[in-house]
């Protein structure tokens, strides 16, 4: 078996490596490949514990994914994602069991709903990838990654509860909601508690090649850990993601440095082989059907092919409506309790305006309409928006990681042609939305004119007073430095001193136009002892760590988005890496005598 499974692996490593050469879709042309090597009558049929296969590819996946989603943004559209993670999950898993249930009753109702949760949740990592080459704004992707984030743990909660029905349990809808919170309330625990840990060795750990090593496998232990305590994997894995994403930047470059090749690798490592193995497993799948189930379960596979499409764009539109009208209907109950409490603080009424103060005042954000509107209202997606997330709704890894488990997670409870009608109708509509959706979505999205043109403009704005505020914190630094610099060069070595400072606030690249201006400042006056290179790297790289707290501060305060803190952080560290690169390739200095 080890010797199949590396197989397949190397392969199907290929073949997507292949693929994305090509700017071809990977996971289409992987399962593609995968299906007709099947067919090859020397291939021998292989199958992997179906709990294994989803403990083993869901926490890096989802972990990864948590990693490069904002935090700030993922809470700012959390109403949005929430209708969507939640609400649309529960509406589709209801509309395919009813479908499901009227067209092949056999299935049973549970088994029908099964199904539903099944092909309910969308992956977005296809669509993610169209939407960033294509530059999306930054709201619809989030609203898109933070939906794939939240409909898995909903997903898999549904398939719980109805696989335990179809094995023989006897749950009911109180059963239900109790088990779904339960899995919030332990997974979000568990989730933080992880993140937590994992954030302290990775301050304390100076070490990148330890730090992602245990970055590997966290993700497994708060997984099985709320799994074991009745609790949301997902969520575990999810919230710890988000919460060690959001505060990477205080962490060293080099551990930052260190997790973006990582994680990329195993994505595409565990995507290629999950849509290698499906591929690989279908045709004895469909071979168990028989002649007269068949033709039926492909019939039954189109329908709820055609429910999956046309109830995503209903419920996004309607939802988004009736959100925006909540969230309004919010805003004016606070500007009422506003008004209550400038006249009347201590009144029971003014008891969320002295709440929202508290929260505001501990960050030290101020008071304002506009921070509240933050708060309460979600970003506004206009109509075309709107298409293209309800256009967005590609299937992937998660969903066939659940019907390949699916004869295990049923137990035997269900009859061996019925589990098999599950996984092909999973297997079809997965390729179908990503033939149709993943290869019409580009166009789409180009015809709809849908650009991030007003986002980068705001972006330039925020950089600008980020780069104000950086050169007033620089100087600030650099006033500090001055002194220390003169009482270990001497008086002499001021001139030096202000070339360095001048081309550090002039330029990014402060390590060779900072070692060029010391170089230059060679002169006749006399000086004790010569500045080392040593000197030149501490100062800059302190200049970089100013800047990084301005950043961070900004973040916090709400003047500057994550994503573009990112970006900033991400050329901050490949200054960093220059600096120490180029110290690493020096002679040690010594402390050399002046001219005289």
């Amino acid at each position: 078996m080890g010797a199949e499974i590396f197989v397949i692996l190397v392969c199907s490593v290929a073949v997507a490596a292949f693929a994305r050469w090509r700017g071809w879709p990977a996971p289409l042309v992987v399962t593609g490949v995968a299906l007709a090597v099947s067919l090859l009558p020397f291939v021998p049929s292989i199958e992997i514990d179906g709990h294994l296969l989803l403990n083993l590819t869901l926490p890096p996946l989802l972990y990864s994914a948590a990693l490069e989603v904002s935090f700030v943004s993922f809470k700012r559209s959390l109403p949005h994602i929430r209708r969507l993670g939640i609400g649309l999950v529960l509406t589709t898993a209801a509309a395919v069991g009813l479908v499901a249930w009227l067209m092949m009753p056999e299935l049973t109702v549970a088994g029908a709903l099964l199904l539903g949760a099944i092909v309910g949740p969308p992956d977005a990592v296809s669509a993610a990838a169209i939407a960033r080459k294509l530059g999306l704004p930054r709201r619809v992707m989030t609203v898109m990654s933070g939906e794939s984030l939240i409909n898995d743990a909903t997903s898999l909660t549904l398939v719980r509860v109805f696989a335990a029905i179809v094995a023989g349990a006897t749950v009911t809808v109180w059963d239900g909601l109790t088990e779904f919170a339960l899995a919030v309330v332990v997974g979000i625990a568990i989730g933080m508690v992880f993140g937590i840990v994992l954030h302290q060795l990775r301050l304390r750990i100076s070490d990148p090649v330890v730090t992602g090593t245990v970055g590997l496998l966290v993700p497994f232990g708060a997984y099985a850990i709320a799994e074991e305590l009745h609790g949301s994997g997902v969520l575990a894995v999810v919230a710890m993601g988000l919460y060690v994403g959001y505060n990477a930047p205080k962490t060293s470059y080099a551990t930052r440095q260190q997790d973006g090749p990582l994680w990329s690798s195993m994505d595409f490592l565990l995507e290629s082989f999950v849509f290698s193995y499906i591929g690989l497993q279908l045709p004895d799948v469909v071979a168990e059907l028989g002649d007269v189930s068949g033709p039926r379960t492909l019939l039954l596979a189109l329908t709820v092919f055609a429910v999956v499409l046309v109830i995503r764009p209903i419920f996004v539109y309607l939802s988004y409506e009736w959100g925006q009208a909540w969230q309004r209907l919010r805003l004016v109950r606070w500007k009422h309790a506003a008004e209550e409490y400038r006249n009347n603080p201590g009144s029971r009424r003014a008891r969320m305006v002295r709440r929202q103060r508290a929260r505001l005042e501990k960050r030290g954000r101020p008071i304002t309409e506009r921070t509240i509107r933050q708060r309460i209202i979600e970003p506004q997606m206009s109509v075309r928006e709107r298409a293209v997330v309800s256009w967005a709704g590609m299937r992937g890894v998660v969903t066939l990681a659940m019907a390949a488990a699916l004869p295990d997670l049923t137990d035997g409870g269900m009859s061996t042609g019925n589990v098999e009608v599950l996984i092909v109708c999973a297997f079809i509509i997965t390729v179908g939305t990503l033939l149709l959706q993943g290869l019409t979505l580009a166009p789409l999205i180009r015809l709809l004119g849908v650009n991030a043109d007003a986002q980068r403009a705001s972006d330039a704005r925020q950089l600008e007073a980020v780069r104000r505020r950086s050169a007033d914190a620089g100087r600030e630094y650099l006033r500090q430095k001055q002194q220390e610099w003169v009482a270990l060069y001497g008086e002499d070595s001021l001139q030096k001193f202000d070339k360095v400072a001048r081309s550090l606030l002039r330029v990014e690249k402060n390590a060779d136009k900072a070692e060029r201006a010391l170089d230059a400042a060679e002169e006749a006056k006399p000086i004790v002892k010569r500045p080392s290179y040593e000197s030149v790297r501490d100062l800059s790289k302190g200049w970089l760590e100013v800047r990084r707290r301005v950043l961070l501060e900004e973040r916090d305060k709400g003047n500057l988005s994550e994503e573009v803190m990112r970006e900033l952080i991400t050329a901050m560290d490949a200054e960093e890496l220059a600096l120490d690169t180029r110290g690493s390739l020096r002679p040690p200095s010594t402390d050399k005598p002046g001219r005289r």
